[in-house]
C-alpha cells in the first residue's frame, strides 16, 4: 500500500476504535445497572466516589517537564550538551512532580 492511503486510513481506524470503545463502555454500565435492579438494589445507591487525584498527578508532571525543559534549554546553551540535557532533565523534573504529588495526596488521605 501507498503511504498516503496508510495515512488517510489511520485517523479513521482510530476514531472507529475510540468510539467502539465507549460504546462498549456503555453498554457495560447499563447492563451493570440492569443486574442492579434485577437482585432488587437501587442503582442510584452505589454512587462512585469521585477520585480527583489524576488531575494534580497530570498537573505536576507536566509542570515538572516544563521546568525540566526550561532547565534542559539553560544547559544546553551554557554547556552545549545538546539532547541530552533535555531528556535528563524532563525526566528529573517530571519525577519531581509525581514525588510532589504523591506527597500531597497522602497528607490529604492523612487528614480524611
Amino acid at each position: 500500500m501507498e503511504e498516503g492511503v496508510i495515512a488517510v486510513f489511520i485517523p479513521i481506524i482510530a476514531i472507529i476504535a475510540i468510539a467502539y470503545g465507549v460504546v462498549q463502555w456503555r453498554r457495560y454500565e447499563n447492563d451493570e445497572r440492569r443486574a442492579m435492579i434485577e437482585k432488587g438494589m437501587d442503582p442510584g445507591s452505589a454512587k462512585r466516589i469521585r477520585n480527583t487525584s489524576w488531575a494534580l498527578r497530570f498537573g505536576l508532571l507536566f509542570i515538572g517537564a516544563g521546568l525540566g525543559l526550561l532547565c534542559g534549554y539553560m544547559l544546553d546553551s551554557l554547556f552545549r550538551m545538546e539532547e541530552v540535557a533535555y531528556f535528563s532533565m524532563i525526566f528529573i523534573f517530571g519525577g519531581l512532580g509525581l514525588g510532589i504529588s504523591y506527597i500531597i495526596e497522602e497528607k490529604k488521605n492523612d487528614a480524611l
